[in-house]
């Protein structure tokens, strides 16, 4: 791990890089020690092959500025953006616990756990939207359970800004693409059309990840990406209640 991520180890402002604990396309993410306030932080930087990058430099700025609109209990927190010596690092909460797709790993959650989590996804969703922003990338994978079941959407590395005046119109995003952005299996038909998104887009992909907590399956199984894009695209997902029965009318309804 040390030869691959040579910043363990070192110190980035006043924070000790301790351990890799994340690794995507937008950055790397370390658990670190912020040793002016004695606390653990996770600091995201971008991968090595993108620190000469300007674009991919302004993308992470904006990722940074996206977060600091935001505060709420359901959504990861940002400390502090710095540079040092070209290295540009986000400093953010950390949250001591383990993503949403490990927990499914032992089966359905139970309809109150769903209804429970469910309800503090749609508080951190409407904290975003009613600031603008558009997370673009809502998946178990980016959203964290602490150690006392409190849940946290993490990842904004895609998110989009809207323009409080349009709901449709799209005025900045962190990513200053018009390309294809997302997770496969949870992304939004106009997202694969490549159309602008708006609020609606995370809505859809918060009720596949509510599908995913009640069944322990996604909506769209299929493992072959043009049959997945197909069936979202064209196809209604099965019935909830069809894989798990004891799921109430409402609950389906709301899925």
């Amino acid at each position: 791990m040390a030869a691959e991520t040579p910043i363990v180890g070192q110190v980035l402002g006043h924070y000790r890089v301790l351990e890799q604990i994340g690794a995507g396309g937008m950055g790397l993410v370390f658990r670190a020690s912020d040793e002016q306030l004695e606390r653990d932080v996770a600091i995201k930087v971008l991968p090595p092959g993108m620190l000469a990058d300007e674009a991919a430099r302004k993308r992470f700025r904006r990722e940074a500025l996206t977060l600091a609109k935001l505060n709420h209990p359901n959504i990861g927190m940002v400390h502090e953006f710095g540079s040092q010596q070209g290295l540009d690092f986000l400093v953010m909460e950390y949250v001591d616990g383990i993503p949403l797709d490990a927990r499914l790993g032992s089966g359905p959650l139970s309809q109150k756990e769903v209804l429970r989590l469910g309800f503090q996804l749609a508080d951190g969703l409407t904290c975003a939207h009613e600031h603008g922003v558009v997370h673009r990338d809502l998946k178990p994978a980016n959203i964290r359970l602490t150690r006392d079941s409190r849940l946290k959407i993490l990842d904004f590395g895609l998110a989009q800004l809207i323009h409080p005046g349009n709901n449709l119109g799209i005025t900045a995003s962190v990513s200053d693409s018009k390309q294809v952005s997302g997770t496969l299996p949870y992304m939004s038909p106009e997202q694969l059309r490549g159309e602008l998104v708006d609020q609606r887009s995370d809505i859809w992909s918060a009720g596949a990840v509510l599908y995913e907590l009640a069944t322990a399956r996604r909506p769209f199984p299929h493992s072959h990406g043009p049959l997945l894009i197909d069936a979202i695209l064209n196809k209604p997902p099965d019935a909830p209640s069809a894989l798990n029965p004891k799921l109430s009318p409402g609950l389906e309804m709301a899925i």
